[in-house]
């Protein structure tokens, strides 16, 4: 299997993902997210957008929580990016990471355009130092309402260990990508060779939250499987 052949959502019926998109989740998105969708649909690495469905999903979880104050590591175009800033309030703040601030800017004008440039800092780093940086402000520490994680499997693990410093009691952190393509559940030999790294770094991570008293968990399957925390002390 290619890579442009490695279905973004789970559902093992396309008519039954695209029935979802079509009646309740594309009707409801945002204008500019929908631009933005659209842009990044003609980006090499498009595979790499946050699902519009799993959006859908963050978006009304943000309004739930009431998040003001949020981080997001893997930026990408920015989906996930507006509509997170789409819905926090107006005075509300992200800080967003990335190693890569090309990407960035494809989203950045849609961005700007709708209005919500003004709640981002974005930080062209690689996430381990920008978050020890966060951490040396001792008034940041337990201070963040949400957070989101989109980026290298093989460090989930050390980015979860850092927000969890970061996070407020009751804070929510999602992790995307959690469930690997399915590979998670498949033997490695039936996987193909590109996914299997990312596949035992998945497993493993999931086994740490699993096993982290710290948080309540839940796996969705939506998009390529999101898994959803509450720091709990």
């Amino acid at each position: 299997m290619e890579a442009a052949e490695i279905p973004k959502g789970l559902l093992q019926s396309d008519e039954l993902y695209k029935y979802i998109l079509e009646t309740n989740v594309y009707p409801r998105e945002h204008e500019a997210l929908k631009h933005l969708r659209s842009l990044t649909a003609t980006h090499p690495r498009a595979m790499m957008g946050t699902a519009p469905d799993a959006g859908q999903m963050i978006s009304n979880l943000l309004k739930l929580i009431g998040a003001k104050r949020t981080i997001e590591i893997g930026v990408f175009t920015g989906y996930s990016l507006l509509l997170t800033a789409l819905a926090i309030p107006d005075d509300g703040k992200i800080v967003a990471i990335d190693v890569n601030r090309e990407s960035y800017e494809i989203g950045r004008p849609v961005i700007k355009n709708a209005g919500v440039e003004h709640k981002i800092d974005f930080i062209e780093s690689e996430a381990i130092p920008a978050l020890d940086k966060l951490l040396e402000i001792r008034e940041n520490e337990g201070s963040f309402d949400y957070a989101f994680v989109d980026a290298d499997k093989i460090n989930y693990t050390n980015y979860h260990e850092k927000i969890m410093k970061l996070l407020k009691v009751n804070g929510v952190v999602v992790y995307d990508n959690t469930l690997w393509f399915g590979s998670v559940a498949q033997d490695e030999d039936s996987v193909i060779e590109r996914l299997r790294e990312g596949r035992a770094n998945t497993i493993k991570f999931n086994q740490t939250l699993a096993n982290d008293p710290r948080i309540d968990i839940s796996m969705v399957p939506l998009g390529d499987g999101i898994t959803i925390c509450r720091r709990l002390y």
